[in-house]
């Protein structure tokens, strides 16, 4: 059984919120899970203490138990220093502007 740490989504429509769970990587999103380590609240601003709240000691036993956080809780793992920070990766070129636009500037 692979376990990841990931976000299950909760709140109402428009009004995001999510719980940050344990759970079986082939559970769905916002099915079954093993234990809930905290929340993440996006609509609180960036430095807000209640934006990520986190349950250290139960994340550090999970990470020890060999379960893997996605990208997203990764980075809140990182931030908290519970894991080490994963890496940015890099933007794709598709997003970037065209040739003409370029040089039309």
């Amino acid at each position: 059984m692979a376990l990841k740490i990931r976000l299950a989504r909760a709140g109402a429509k428009k009004r995001p919120f999510y719980h940050i769970v344990v759970a079986d990587s082939q559970s769905p999103r916002d099915g079954r899970f093993i234990e809930r380590l905290g929340t993440y609240n996006p609509l609180l601003p960036a430095d807000h203490a209640d934006r990520v709240r986190l349950l250290p000691e139960r994340v550090t036993h999970w990470l020890g138990q060999g379960a893997l956080a996605t990208e997203r809780v990764g980075r809140f793992l990182g931030r908290a220093g519970l894991a080490p920070m994963p890496p940015i990766r890099e933007q794709p070129k598709q997003s970037q502007p065209r040739k003409k636009a370029k040089s039309a500037r």
